[in-house]
């Protein structure tokens, strides 16, 4: 019981710092960055609608490759356990 309090503590006490804590908004690839400083100096108006359909592709690849594995790994996990009841 002990331990179980101590580790919610250290879990909340941590998660509190994280909260807390100033991220950098640094983490832009430098060609990004540059098309969105460039379309703000621009006149025009750059249509930047081009560069969130890439983030928002590049965020999906990655969702897509996990979901599959996760899939694959279920199925493969729920044939394991009917071949040991003798339900396959």
């Amino acid at each position: 019981m002990k331990n179980r309090i101590w580790n919610g503590m250290v879990a909340l006490v941590l998660s509190l710092f994280l909260s807390l804590a100033p991220l950098a908004a640094q983490a832009q690839c430098t060609m990004c960055k540059t098309q969105v400083e460039a379309s703000r100096q621009e006149k025009d108006g750059y249509d930047t609608t081009g560069l969130n359909k890439g983030i928002l592709y590049l965020m999906a690849i990655p969702y897509v490759l996990i979901g599959a594995v996760g899939y694959f790994w279920y199925r493969h996990s729920q044939k394991r356990k009917a071949t040991a009841h003798g339900r396959y």
